[in-house]
Order: C-alpha cells, then structure tokens, then sequence
C-alpha cells in the first residue's frame, strides 16, 4: 500500500480537529479548529465524534487523484452517458472508461482506490481508540463501534465491486508495513463486509434525528447488508436478501414520495423515501481549487451541467457526462423522462443557448444538474452546490427485494406489489402512474434501469446480472476484464512486489 493511503493524516490527525459548528447545522459540516497530535486527541466523547465525523467526510469526496464522482462517473461506464468534456483528452480517466481502454496509468482507478482507503484507515484508527478508551459511556461507545465499522464496510464494498482483488486491513498497521499488504481473496473481503455490517445492524439506532442526518441507521444498514449478498450473486441466498429488504421495506419512517421530481430536490433533503444520504452543503463557503475535498459542496452538478449556459432554470456547467441516445430512446414514453433527462434542443428552442462539446448529444443529466436557484452566493459557487447523494432509497429497496423473491421462489405477489403496486399499497410503477406489467426479472431489471437512471447503479447492476458484455460490448467492453479496473500502477511500483495487478491490465 503505497502513502497516498496516509498522506491525508501523517503523524497528525488534521481531520480529527474538526467541530460541529451548530446543530442548525447538517452532520457532515465541519470547521477547521486547528490541529492535535493524535496521541494527545479521542480523550472524550466529544474528541471521538469528531473523528467519526472525520470518517464520514471522505464519503464526500470527489476529486481524489482526478474527479470521481461516484455517480456521474458510473453512468459514463454504462450505457447512460458518454465522457464528454472538451475533447477525448479533457479527463482521459473518464473517457478510458466510457470506452473501456483504461491502463494501469490511465483511468479512474487512482482516485477511487485512494478515497476508500483512506475511508478505511480513518474507520480503523477511530475503532482503535474506541478500545483502547476507557472514558466512553457504554452507549455512546457501542453506536460509534457501529458506524465506523458500517462505514468501513462501506468502503470496503466499494472497493471490491472496483478492484476485486485487494488488500484486506481490519487494523491500524505501522507505516513500514502498509507498503507489504498482499491482495486477500476475494471471500475474506466480502466476508469481511458481512461482518463489520452484521455486528453494525445490532447497535444503530432505528431513526435518525434531523440534527444527525447523514449518520446510518440500522435500516441502512440492513439495505447495504442486503445488496452485498445481491452483488455476491449466489441464488442460495436471495431468500436471506429478501428478508433483509423486506425489514426496510416495511418500517413505517419510509414511504415512496407521491411526487418523483420531488426526490432529487436539494430543498426535499432526507425524505421519507430516502434510506441512506450523503448530505453536501454550502455553509462552508469553500473557495480552494487545490483542495476541493476540503469542503462540503458537491462538484458533480458543476461537472455535468452544460458548458456555456445561457437561459432560465440553469447554471452553467462543464458538460461532461451528456445523456447517451439509449438512455433516451430507453425512457421515451415514461413519466420519469422529465426529471432524469434534460432535453438541450427543447431549451435551445426556447433561446436558451450552451456549447457543444465532445460527444454532444443534447442530453443531459437532469436529477443534479445546476439549478440557479441552489447557486451559491458564497464561496466559490463551483465548489459549493448542495445537492446530497442518495446512496439507497426506497424504490431501490423495493426492485432489490422484487428481485430477490423472484431468484429464491419466494412471493410473486409481493414482488408484484413492489415492482407495480395494488390497490392500497404504491409501488415503484403504480407511484409514476404506470400500468402494471408481468412480474419477471426481466421487468424488474428494466424497472430499474428506468426507475435508477443516472444515479449510479446501472453499471453495476449490468455487472452482476452477466448483462455487460451484451449492453456493453459496442462500448469495447471486454467480458473477464472489464467487470473491474486495473490496480493503479503507482500502487504496484510502491508495494515492494506484493501487489498484483488484475487480469488484462
């Protein structure tokens, strides 16, 4: 493992000396308050909330060793969106993954790997100082125990749908030996991420103050417990899915919003429909361009909004990430068509005007786009949109749970009632005011593909349904190499021979 794994703490935990600043404000907004030697920091409670919330805050990021947003970024890799930008040169990290020419030096690969290693070794350094305290109230300790090891299987499962093969650290290891880490297999790491998320499941709280919104709740949880087992792809255990799902699926503190353009507002944050949030925010006035992750904004609206905006509604963006012509041709006909995809040549119709760029198709990405009305007034405005990522919502669940059922034997009519809906009961169809349609894999995929579009999860899901050498194959997608990116060069050159790099790369 090379430095770029410690290089954000060193011997100094910067992170750590960090505060709420109000309860006003959101959970992952923070304010420099200098720093503390990490020996002399986690003496209280108070000291050890910062450090969790020092954990949560690489969920943010999205700029570590290139832009990597997590969501713009999946959907280049599906049949979603092209690469965009200026030219085939401007982010060759994302244009190597929407056409599948990635490299050990070319890619996205850098700075998804540094983020969630970093995620790991805060996780692992605040769970050792929870044991080794003896200051910590027995409640307080049992739920903070519970998130750092939720978040580390978190990033953990992030990793191993990325990489698939890599190193395992459950434990803070001296400096020297970061650089020995051998690759485990594959079992142990997901394995491992039942685990951290099963012993998690037992001491979350059920809900989430509005003052804490943006910490995991058991339900959350449950539903990152219940995808690890779908992504693992063993019919055997779809039955243990489903029943994971159907707990969230079923608590009373959530429910599908009556409205679907209402889901993605950045004014409707932490709705009844949300599962799993990560809250961004503009409080901070962030105004570095050398440390974009230093703040709370968001960058993705900046970087998929069209370039050279001129009009109503919008906010002038980068114009990466323009719709793909399949996503469009996908969603024509469906109500959801109007809140995923921006229509340009409609715009431009009506005077608007913006620039053209590489891979133009004038489609673009609607659910996060750069509305004027959430520009900031502080900070640089670029750095500041305060649009959440909704990690897992309820309609998400709901096709999760649909799918499971139907790959076990279990219930068709509850998957039914999930995918369509029934008289008293909204399901994912029934909410968007679409007929019911037969109860197969094949509609639920569909469902999703519609239902999800933009919002990180197709590429995946293509992934592990044994779909993406079909849908992706005219991208250059190569089945046995492809389902995951090249271990970064630079980790290899640094790892003194115990990393190896991935199959075709």
């Amino acid at each position: 493992m090379k430095r770029n794994i410690t290089k954000y703490f060193g011997v100094v935990l910067a992170a750590a000396a960090l505060t709420l600043s109000s309860c006003s404000k959101s959970f992952l907004e923070l304010e420099p308050r200098g720093s503390d030697l990490e020996d002399n920091f986690y003496k209280n409670e108070e000291q050890v909330y910062q450090g969790l919330i020092a954990v949560y805050d690489v969920m943010q990021w999205g700029t570590s060793g290139g832009y990597t947003m997590k969501m713009p970024l999946l959907s280049v890799a599906s049949d979603e969106a092209h690469a965009g930008g200026s030219d085939a040169s401007d982010q060759p990290g994302w244009v190597s993954y929407d056409n599948f020419t990635m490299t050990s030096f070319i890619g996205p690969q850098v700075g998804l790997w540094s983020k969630s290693y970093t995620g790991i070794y805060r996780a692992n350094l605040i769970l050792s100082k929870i044991e080794n305290s003896t200051s910590l109230g027995t409640n307080f300790r049992a739920r903070v125990t519970a998130e750092a090891k939720a978040l580390r299987a978190y990033f953990y499962f992030d990793l191993i749908r990325w990489f698939g093969h890599i190193p395992l650290i459950i434990a803070n290891i001296p400096t020297a030996d970061l650089y020995k880490q051998t690759q485990a297999e594959p079992a142990a790491v997901w394995t491992q991420i039942e685990k951290d998320l099963r012993e998690a499941i037992t001491d979350l709280p059920l809900t989430i103050p509005v003052s804490e919104n943006g910490r995991i709740s058991k339900n959350g949880a449950k539903a990152l417990l219940g995808k690890v087992i779908l992504f693992q792809n063993n019919n055997a255990r779809m039955a243990e899915a489903a029943t994971l799902f159907n707990e969230v699926n079923t608590a009373p503190n959530y429910s599908l919003l009556p409205n679907y353009g209402d889901i993605f507002r950045p004014d409707n944050r932490f709705s009844s429909e949300s599962i799993w949030e990560i809250p961004h925010s503009n409080a901070a006035a962030w105004g570095d361009w050398g440390w974009i992750n230093g703040g709370e904004g968001n960058v993705a609206p900046q970087f998929i909004g069209m370039d050279g905006y001129a009009g109503s509604t919008y906010s002038a963006g980068w114009g990466f990430a323009p719709i793909s012509l399949d996503l469009v041709t996908a969603m024509q006909g469906d109500p959801r068509f109007q809140y995923t995809i921006i229509d340009g040549a409609a715009l431009r119709a009506n005077g608007a005007t913006y620039n053209a760029r590489y891979q133009n198709t004038d489609y673009f990405i609607k659910k996060y786009a750069p509305m004027q009305s959430f520009r900031s007034a502080v900070g640089t405005a670029e750095l500041n949109w305060p649009y959440n990522e909704i990690e897992i919502r309820l309609a998400d669940t709901y096709l999760m749970e649909a799918e499971c059922l139907l790959r076990s034997g279990g219930s068709t009519t509850r998957a039914g009632d999930l995918l369509n809906g029934r008289t008293g009961f909204v399901g994912v169809r029934s909410r968007v005011g679409l007929p019911a349609v037969a109860v197969t894999l094949d509609n639920v995929y569909k469902e999703r593909q519609l239902e999800l579009a933009t919002e990180g999860h197709r590429f995946f899901d293509l992934i592990r349904t044994n779909r993406a050498a079909t849908v992706l194959g005219s991208k250059g997608f190569t089945s046995g190499k492809n389902e995951i990116l090249p271990i970064p060069q630079s980790e290899i050159d640094i790892s003194q021979g115990n990393l190896k790099q991935n199959p075709g790369y």
